[in-house]
């Protein structure tokens, strides 16, 4: 299985449903895993996996404060289902869209 480190910055919107599914209401002090990189610098992470890949995100504030606005626009989209109006009545000869 391959591990992919990940700075903030360089998240896909992948990473991110990964990162708010796993954590919905933030991190805890027991997910963050700490490791020394090839420079000797002591990193702090946490885990989110797929099939084929480990990702350790850098821990920073900037990134919990990307999770939290993601997670904030994702749920905003997904309550805006009162503004639309469904109709089970399909008119097959109004094809003008």
């Amino acid at each position: 299985m391959k591990r992919v480190i990940v700075d903030y910055s360089k998240l896909t919107t992948d990473i991110l449903d990964l990162l708010v599914e796993k954590y919905p209401d933030g991190y805890d002090y027991d997910d963050i895993i700490a490791f020394q990189n090839a420079k000797g610098e002591t990193i702090k992470a946490i885990e989110v996996k797929t099939d084929e890949t480990i990702y350790l995100v850098k821990i920073s504030t900037k990134l919990e404060k990307t999770m939290e606005d993601y997670s904030d626009d994702e749920s905003s989209f997904d309550n805006n289902d009162d503004d639309f109006s469904y109709s089970d009545d399909i008119n097959d000869e109004d094809d003008d869209f």
